[in-house]
């Protein structure tokens, strides 16, 4: 008997497709959920989740399960779950960041104001956690409770590293990790959970964290690469938040002494005036091709961890992610 011909994928569309039931099942799980007769959290709620993301976590949810076999529809609201709590993570962020682009719109608390912002974010924790209970699986609540106090952690570490030039790379990737890739880590292992296959929980959750660390890596560069257009946020807005991201640090660790005096005062001051002088030494450092490499390194690992499961459609789909996560332009 031949083998059955798995299909050709090359984008994140592809890999859309390839799980479209899984989607629309999760979206209209989403849209369900967001309702309140509260008419600000509907409209602000139905603004931010329809605002033009990939899905990339809950997408995780969904290929995890999918990898390992899983054929229930607990998945589909997990995967709403990571997507809420996502979704509060980034209202929440861009009142801290003072933001006011995302995805190439105005973001919600420059629609909405700061207040609705945060309180429709506190009603999307709230109401993740509900459909998590609903689930009713203790390691599912276990972990996401665990892991949405690290990301609170991680906002915390974040805004204490602000305006400080003086960070190490070790400070820098314990902000990401608690950030940004634990709840990558998060969704690939709620995909062995659900799929009660404990075996795979530890390689799921090592390739989200790489996948997440990676991710996040490309995105700092990309602020000092991209256009607006491409990126879908103002150029430079790491900079004028004061954040001391890596390709800063690695400029100011191996920049002239002006070059280093210029970023330590535009970090220290939130001051982006100087963006200019500042790409420069980016590019004459190299940072760029070190950033890349860095990447990379959590790319390899994110690979390494998934290399055990069967071969099909969908781990096909989660080594093309890591890929794709490396070259992404936005």
């Amino acid at each position: 008997m031949s083998a059955t011909k798995q299909p050709s994928l090359s984008s994140v569309a592809d890999i859309q497709a390839l799980l479209q039931a899984d989607l629309t099942a999760t979206n209209q799980l989403i849209l369900q959920e967001l309702e309140s007769d509260v008419a600000l959290i509907n409209q602000l709620g139905f603004y931010i989740v329809n605002s033009g993301g990939k899905r990339l976590r809950p997408l995780l949810v969904l290929l995890c399960a999918n990898a390992l076999n899983y054929s229930g529809e607990a998945h589909h609201k997990l995967a709403a779950v990571i997507e809420f709590i996502h979704t509060a993570t980034l209202l929440h962020d861009d009142v801290v960041d003072a933001s006011d682009l995302r995805r190439g719109k105005e973001t919600a608390n420059a629609l909405f104001g700061n207040e609705a912002s945060v309180l429709t974010g506190d009603f999307l924790y709230s109401r993740a956690f509900q459909m998590m209970v609903n689930v009713a699986s203790m390691p599912v609540m276990d972990l996401l409770a665990d892991t949405t106090n690290l990301i609170a952690e991680g906002e915390v570490l974040q805004l204490m590293n602000c305006n400080d030039p003086d960070i190490s790379e070790q400070d820098y990737y314990e902000v990401i990790r608690r950030k940004t890739a634990i709840l990558f880590a998060a969704a690939c292992e709620l995909g062995a959970i659900v799929s009660q296959q404990d075996q795979m929980r530890e390689a799921l959750r090592d390739y989200g964290m790489n996948l997440g660390m990676a991710f996040q890596v490309v995105d700092d560069m990309l602020d000092y690469v991209s256009s607006a257009e491409e990126m879908g946020k103002n150029v430079g807005d790491d900079l004028a938040e004061g954040k001391p991201t890596l390709p800063l640090m690695h400029a100011l660790k191996h920049g002239t002494e002006e070059q280093k005096e210029t970023i330590r005062h535009a970090i220290k001051e939130g001051d982006a005036s100087q963006l200019q002088m500042i790409l420069t030494t980016i590019q004459e450092t190299n940072a760029i091709e070190y950033c890349t490499a860095q990447a990379k390194v959590f790319t390899d690992r994110a690979l390494a961890a998934i290399s055990g499961l069967e071969e099909s459609s969908h781990k096909s789909a989660l080594q093309l992610l890591a890929n794709l996560a490396l070259a992404r332009k936005s």
